[in-house]
C-alpha cells in the first residue's frame, strides 16, 4: 500500500511541475492585472447552430457573391432604309392665273403664271406655300385649297424619272420655235446653245442627253424614227408622244408630225407649245391628233 501510495505522489507531483512552465507562459503581461476568468465549457454544453449562408464554405472562404446573369444580347439597330417612294408628287393648280412667285409670300415678285389643270413639281412646303422649281431656279406658289392641291404620279424607273426631272427645272421657259439645239444630233454641240428657250424638238432632246445621255435628232420628223413604236394601248411613262396639227393635219408620212411631248401618266404630258414649257393633261385635241409613241428609254 505505501508503495502504491508514495507513486502515485510521485506522478501526480511530476504532472504537478510539469505544468509550471505553461501556466508561466499563459500568465500574460505582469505589468498589468488581469481579472479575466476564463470558464471552459462543460461537455454537455450546446452551442447554437450558425445558419447555413454564415457557414465558410469548403475553402475557408464565405461564399462569393453569383455574378450578375448576363444580359440577353440586344439585336442590332436595322439599318436606316430610304424612303423610296413609289410615286412623284406634284403641286396641281385649281385655278386660272395662279402666280408662280420668287418667294413665299405676295411681296415677292411673280415669275410667270399657271392655270387649272397645270402641274408643278414639289419640292418642298415652305407655311403656306409650296416650294417648286420654275424657269431653271428656286420658286413659290400658294398652298391654300383653292388655288392648289398635291398630286401623285406612279413613278418609273431611274433612267426616266432623272429624265423627267431634267423637264421639271425648265418648266416655264418661254416657247421659241427653232430655238438653238443642244447638238446637232450626232454628238457634236453647238455653242450658242442656251436654256433661256426651247421648242418643243430641242426641249425633249436637252432633257433626254442631260438625263439619260440619249442622243436625240433635231427635229420632230427625224426624232420619230428613233427607238420603238408605241401603241396609244401601251403608252407608259417616259414615252415620247408625236401628234400631228392644224397645217399637217392632211399631210402623209413623217411630214403629218408637227409636235413632240413627254408622257407623265394619268394622261398628263410634259412639253412646250405656244407659250411655255408646262405640265398639262392631255386635252381631246391633242389626243386626237396623236399619231405615235416611241420608246427610247
Amino acid at each position: 500500500m505505501k508503495k502504491h501510495f508514495f507513486a502515485t505522489m510521485a506522478c501526480s507531483l511530476a504532472l504537478l511541475l510539469s505544468a509550471l512552465p505553461v501556466m508561466a507562459a499563459c500568465g500574460g503581461n505582469t505589468d498589468e492585472d488581469d481579472d479575466t476568468t476564463i470558464v471552459l465549457p462543460d461537455q454537455d454544453t450546446q452551442f447554437p447552430e450558425l445558419p447555413e449562408e454564415a457557414l465558410p464554405d469548403e475553402g475557408g472562404q464565405p461564399d462569393s457573391p453569383e455574378a450578375p446573369e448576363e444580359s440577353p444580347e440586344q439585336p442590332e439597330p436595322e439599318p436606316d432604309v430610304p424612303d423610296v417612294s413609289l410615286h412623284a408628287e406634284y403641286v396641281l393648280v385649281n385655278t386660272n392665273g395662279l402666280n408662280v412667285r420668287r418667294g413665299a409670300g405676295t411681296s415677292h415678285p411673280s415669275l410667270g403664271q399657271v392655270d387649272r389643270g397645270d402641274m408643278l413639281h414639289l419640292a418642298g412646303k415652305k407655311g403656306d406655300w409650296y416650294e417648286t422649281r420654275y424657269r431653271g431656279g428656286t420658286a413659290y406658289v400658294s398652298a391654300k385649297t383653292a388655288y392648289t392641291s398635291v398630286a401623285k404620279l406612279e413613278k418609273a424607273d431611274e433612267a426616266i424619272e432623272r429624265v423627267i426631272d431634267e423637264g421639271l427645272s425648265l418648266l416655264g421657259v418661254p416657247y421659241v420655235y427653232g430655238a438653238v439645239r443642244l447638238h446637232d444630233g450626232r454628238g457634236n454641240f453647238l455653242k450658242n446653245f442656251t436654256t433661256d428657250a426651247f421648242d418643243c424638238s430641242s426641249l425633249m432632246q436637252y432633257i433626254f442627253y442631260k438625263g439619260a445621255g440619249i442622243l436625240l435628232d433635231v427635229t420632230t420628223r427625224t426624232q420619230v424614227k428613233q427607238g420603238t413604236p408605241v401603241e396609244w394601248k401601251d403608252i407608259r411613262r417616259g414615252d415620247l408622244l408625236f401628234y400631228t396639227n392644224a397645217q399637217r393635219y392632211d399631210k402623209t408620212g413623217v411630214e403629218r408630225i408637227g409636235h413632240v411631248a413627254l408622257y407623265l401618266g394619268e394622261n398628263y404630258i410634259l412639253h412646250t407649245a405656244s407659250d411655255y414649257a408646262v405640265i398639262e393633261q392631255m386635252s381631246a385635241t391633242r389626243q386626237k391628233y396623236f399619231i405615235t409613241g416611241r420608246r427610247v428609254l
